[in-house]
């Protein structure tokens, strides 16, 4: 393994980290937007219905998905311009 490979491994675990962080404040914002509504239905919530639980769900997964890659993406354009070398 690169030793550039090797040294983007625990920054890349730190970004995953922040990055969670991220989409699930940027997703808490949306889901009030979209239902007026503080909490998201969990899939086992019998009070919700099936639409509300898939939508919820749909939103948070292209969230999480835009977040990861834009993080994911700038941590290795940082690492290329520190180290000289692109860590993938």
């Amino acid at each position: 393994m690169k030793a550039s490979k090797l040294a983007y491994k625990p920054v890349g675990l730190a970004l995953g980290a922040v990055s969670g962080m991220i989409a699930g404040a940027a997703f808490k914002q949306v889901w009030k937007i979209v239902e007026g509504e503080n909490d998201a239905p969990s899939a086992t919530d019998e009070n919700r219905s099936w639409k509300q639980v898939l939508v919820a769900a749909a939103i948070q997964g292209a969230i999480f998905a835009v977040v990861k890659a834009a993080v994911d993406r700038s941590g290795a354009v940082v690492t290329r311009r520190v180290t000289g070398t692109w860590p993938g």
